[in-house]
């Protein structure tokens, strides 16, 4: 049986030698049967001696893993769409304020590509809208309003404020 570090760069190809740095921008999803929809990890750390990662957040024992690998026009497309969503839940109401939470590595895998994703969200909202943000180490969010609070990576959450006269 083969490490997860061994396959983990196997899969990096070129991008082993630059890690973790170069892990940024191939994260590991993962799904368990408790979870409705799939996480996002970001890897922290690796160690050589024990061919062990670190990751941002928990790995459950049984999880299914996928690699993935970033894609920028993927990640500002993805932006604008939970924009269309916070402007579906509102329903009639205009969004008056938006706060856009985006994960630190996400910054550090979009560098100077990072106003693209506000810009994308910026054109579904309006200008209207007042925005504000910051980055963080991973978000807690719901991806339903029914579902339980997770830990997310390499993510944006949007909270849309509104008055309901």
């Amino acid at each position: 049986m083969e490490n997860a570090l061994d396959l983990y760069k196997e899969y990096l190809g070129p991008f082993s030698d630059e890690l973790p740095g170069s892990a940024l921008l191939f994260p590991i999803s993962l799904k368990t049967p408790e979870l409705e929809q799939k996480l996002v990890r970001t890897i922290l750390t690796i160690d050589e001696e024990q061919k062990s990662m670190t990751f941002a957040g928990n790995m459950p024992e049984g999880a299914i893993v996928r690699l993935m690998k970033a894609n920028f026009d993927k990640l500002t497309a993805a932006s604008a769409e939970s924009a269309r969503q916070i402007i579906c839940k509102a329903a009639q109401h205009k969004i008056e304020l938006a706060i856009l939470v985006s994960c630190v590595g996400r910054k550090l895998v979009l560098q100077s590509r990072t106003e693209e994703e506000v810009w994308a969200v910026r054109d579904i909202l309006g200008e209207d809208t007042a925005i504000t943000g910051f980055y963080s180490y991973g978000e807690l969010s719901p991806f339903n309003p029914s579902g339980s609070c997770e830990l997310h990576n390499q993510t944006m959450t949007i909270t849309g404020f509104f008055e309901n006269i």
